[in-house]
């Protein structure tokens, strides 16, 4: 039986891809701030060190933020994702999850807050719902892939992985519609508006 179970191992497909994932931080202490903070809103755009080059960009104006990603603060501002807002307050986690065949990154995974105005907390104030988004990475357009809700789906970031892994590099931005994943909450249900 090991014998059949070492030689079945020998038969996987030469060309499978090996899947991991790798995580770099958005956070301010590990960012470059381009420019100085808007004194009306608090308006700023950080650049971010991204895994085997590219860069991660996001910007922040009237308490909504835009990710992308490019081989410079330039070109990331060029992308689909650049000009990508949600509705709704939000915000992204400081952690950004890099999927990676084969050595080279073509996805990554984020965690955003969405504001429900229709859900208020005791003191008034909308509460957040948290949603994970995948994009896509070159070659290609930079442009979101799938929304996975993580309040609906308690194995969100394995739903965002396997979304990643399937759709992402295939996925062409501006003709195919970003894919919910999994049971649809409150966060995706705001961030598909």
């Amino acid at each position: 039986m090991a014998l059949f179970s070492a030689v079945a191992g020998l038969a996987a497909p030469a060309n499978a891809q090996t899947f991991s994932s790798s995580y770099t931080s958005t956070a301010p202490k590990d960012c470059r701030t381009i420019g100085k903070p808007s004194d009306v809103d608090g308006s700023v755009t950080r650049v971010c060190p991204g895994k085997s080059g590219p860069v991660v960009l996001i910007s922040e104006d009237d308490l909504r933020e835009i990710v992308s990603v490019g081989r410079s603060r330039m070109a990331a501002a060029k992308e689909p994702a650049a000009e990508l807002w949600f509705g709704p307050f939000n915000s992204t986690a400081h952690t950004v999850e890099w999927r990676v065949a084969d050595g080279k990154p073509f996805a990554i995974i984020q965690r955003w807050l969405i504001a429900d105005n229709g859900d208020l907390d005791k003191n008034g104030r909308p509460t957040s719902k948290p949603m994970l988004a995948v994009t896509r990475l070159p070659p290609g357009p930079v442009c979101h892939v799938a929304y996975i809700d993580g309040q609906a789906n308690r194995n969100a970031n394995e739903l965002a992985r396997q979304a990643a892994d399937e759709f992402a590099r295939d996925f062409k931005c501006g003709k195919d519609e970003v894919k919910v994943v999994g049971e649809k909450g409150a966060a995706v249900s705001l961030a598909k508006r």
